[in-house]
């Protein structure tokens, strides 16, 4: 039985560590939206690292920069800036001041984030923003080699995963709610091209970290994963709440 998710708040909390909280997994296995309820309860920040990878394919779409032209890629990287704004909306990815979020989400970028993320200067350069913004601390992030490479040293490393057709059926449904009307078949097949880009690339490749604790959410709901990774995050945080 799943208890309710406590929030942490000054009143109630003594001796918390601040940590840094990375979770890792497979295309549309939840990291985000574990990630976003994490920090919410927290009270941490959140950066979603998979978003910075289609707002930089967003940019190099818009721009008509092919993926193969790496002088120019490096050239675009220089004009890029990504930042995340929490709202009513909730967090929202914002590209050189405009708000990307909806546009980061299509099939078009989605087809080509996976290529784009394996490009050795582009992931430098996402890395570099990354660690700059857990530099203090206090922030959950969520992608594909965030406990690997970005941060090795993190005190908490979730690796989530999902059956491959559970996750497929959930990626389906969110862009039909979106009014994206894209065949479940094609669904599949780009979340496995994806897997196994992300698997096999040669530079920072999707990989377990030896010491991630694995969450696998295919029969729990959000509620349900969530308690889970609160209660790890309990742990390293040596909280005491009141």
């Amino acid at each position: 039985m799943f208890k309710s998710v406590p929030i942490f708040t000054p009143q109630n909390v003594q001796s918390v560590k601040k940590i840094i909280i990375a979770i890792d997994g497979f295309s549309s296995c939840g990291k985000s939206t574990l990630a976003k309820a994490l920090a919410k309860a927290l009270n941490y920040g959140f950066v979603d690292s998979g978003a910075m990878y289609r707002a930089v394919t967003l940019y190099l779409i818009e721009h008509g920069i092919s993926i193969q032209d790496i002088a120019a890629i490096e050239e675009a990287l220089t004009k890029i800036q990504i930042r995340f704004h929490a709202g009513s909306m909730g967090n929202r990815t914002h590209l050189n001041g405009r708000d990307v979020e909806d546009k980061i989400r299509t099939m078009e970028v989605s087809d080509l984030v996976s290529p784009v993320a394996a490009i050795p200067i582009v992931r430098r350069a996402m890395v570099q923003q990354q660690q700059e913004m857990g530099a203090e601390k206090g922030i959950v992030m969520d992608g594909r080699d965030i406990g690997t490479v970005v941060f090795p040293s993190a005190e908490l490393k979730i690796f989530v995963t999902a059956d491959p057709q559970v996750r497929a059926q959930r990626r389906f449904l969110e862009l039909q709610q979106k009014g994206q009307e894209v065949p479940f078949e094609e669904v599949r097949k780009n979340l496995a091209e994806r897997d196994h880009i992300d698997s096999t690339r040669a530079d920072s490749p999707l990989r377990q970290a030896e010491d991630a604790l694995v969450l696998d959410n295919t029969d729990l709901n959000q509620e349900q994963q969530l308690q889970v990774a609160l209660d790890w995050a309990k742990e390293r945080m040596e909280v005491q709440v009141l």
